[in-house]
């Protein structure tokens, strides 16, 4: 994680969120020595997590269908 201070932050601010955009790095901010804050790459959200995984996944077989294994169970 890169760490800059907050004067030099200040003075390239534009070109250190251009590079965040490519790299995906964190950088931290400090002031006097001590970090005041973070500024981090953006990244979508997904809106909801139904479908988070489409065309990742993929199902072999019937999963609805019960299981030819008989279970034993225990009490």
């Amino acid at each position: 994680m890169k760490t800059v201070k907050a004067s030099e932050f200040k003075a390239t601010c534009l070109a250190l969120m251009d590079e965040i955009a490519e790299s995906q790095e964190t950088i931290v901010i400090t002031k006097h020595g001590r970090p005041v804050s973070r500024l981090i790459p953006y990244r979508e959200t997904p809106a909801s997590l139904f479908a988070l995984h489409r065309g990742e996944i993929e199902i072999l077989g019937d999963i609805v269908a019960p299981s030819e294994d008989d279970w034993e169970a225990s009490r």
